[in-house]
């Protein structure tokens, strides 16, 4: 499949106020982007730039920037070797959150002052902002606190379609997935929980390991184990009272999707939606002839692109904000810089098993701003 590319807080972050401005009809908007106008290495390719936008369209709305991620996957897609490739040069950014700002004659599903998110993969949220198309936007709650709302479409819808998608999952069943510490990872023990399915989650060893079980387990783990556990004679006491897991998540790949797969209920789904080893798929024959174990694959940016503007995905977002305001499901572990420290967050986001979510603050560039006394979030490092 060919994706199109159109580039041009509970919790912790409860304490982020933005504080709005009042805009009048004005003809034009300054704004600042990164741009890349080349594909390469992130820290070296991305710049700022300057820039001044026209009143939109009569299609068209603008929008402003609150705030955006900085993920892997960016950092992928700049340097070329993603599947999402934008023409150049473009901006950056797949992920974020925003607010109108004015509206075109001819939009009608939208109003200034609405909070919105780009539907459209490769979009190029590091801006402050943006004239775009309005059925490029889908309406979010005002409520959702900025962190939480910029996080919302990308690891929190993933981790929604896998638990929904694959496997019917009732009440107490039982799932098991790797690299469980992710910003994914976390999201599906949050959403798991909801649903009242039990996870069974794997992690890597790591001197401050106790405090990450901690950590999970206050998401709402049932079970954290190191890989190395998983593969001991131990584990099977401790998995004892457990189902088999139906459903097998897997970001890892190579020998780790290998040992899930030993622990899985004949006739379960393992489903793939990275690979951190950079390493081949391991599955023993036995398990695909005797077991009857099924393979599958999950792009999150193929959904939405497959399913743009559906009420399947308004349906998604709706009841993943209602798990936000429940206080049910938190951001990742993350840290709010700047949107003028942006080299910092490229810098912390390529650097290898990396323990918090960078995210990008349009603050003092457009007339918004931070309550100076917001705390950033700081918890255990992964």
């Amino acid at each position: 499949m060919q994706l199109r590319v159109t580039n041009l807080l509970v919790g912790s972050c409860r304490s982020f106020k933005v504080y709005h401005s009042t805009y009048s009809s004005k003809v034009s908007q300054k704004c600042s982007s990164l741009i890349y106008q080349s594909n390469g290495d992130p820290e070296k390719v991305v710049e700022l730039i300057e820039s001044t936008l026209s009143k939109p369209s009569k299609s068209e709305v603008m929008v402003r920037m609150l705030a955006a991620t900085i993920n892997p996957a960016d950092m992928n897609m700049i340097q070329g070797i993603y599947p999402i490739k934008p023409p150049l040069p473009a901006v950056g950014g797949n992920e974020g959150v925003g607010e109108i700002l004015m509206v075109g004659s001819d939009v009608k599903d939208f109003q200034v002052g609405d909070r919105v998110l780009s539907i459209i993969p490769g979009w190029g949220t590091w801006r402050t902002h943006a004239n775009s198309r309005a059925d490029q936007f889908i309406k979010i709650s005002k409520d959702l606190p900025v962190v939480s709302a910029a996080t919302l479409s990308v690891n929190p819808c993933t981790a929604y379609r896998m638990l929904k998608d694959f496997v019917k999952l009732e009440k107490g069943d039982v799932i098991i997935q790797n690299g469980a510490n992710s910003a994914v990872g976390q999201a599906v023990i949050q959403i798991a929980a909801e649903l009242q399915v039990r996870t069974i989650n794997i992690v890597r060893n790591r001197p401050d390991l106790s405090k990450l079980v901690d950590h999970l387990n206050s998401l709402g783990a049932t079970h954290v184990l190191t890989d190395d556990l998983l593969r001991s004679p131990e584990v099977k006491e401790i998995l004892e009272d457990l189902p088999k897991p139906k459903l097998g998540l897997n970001t890892v790949g190579g020998k780790s999707a290998a040992d899930l797969l030993k622990h899985m209920e004949a006739g379960s789904t393992l489903v793939t939606y990275g690979g951190m080893s950079k390493q081949p798929l391991m599955v023993p024959t036995g398990l695909l002839i005797f077991n009857d174990v099924k393979l599958s694959g999950f792009w999150m940016s193929r959904w939405t692109a497959e399913n743009m503007r559906s009420q399947e995905q308004r349906n998604m977002i709706q009841w993943l904000t209602d798990l936000v305001m429940a206080g049910k499901l938190k951001p990742p572990k993350h840290e709010v810089i700047s949107f003028s420290e942006f080299k910092m967050g490229i810098h912390k986001t390529m650097q290898p098993f990396t323990g918090k979510k960078q995210i990008l603050l349009m603050n003092g560039l457009d007339g918004s701003a931070v309550d100076p006394s917001s705390e950033k979030s700081d918890p255990p490092k992964t």
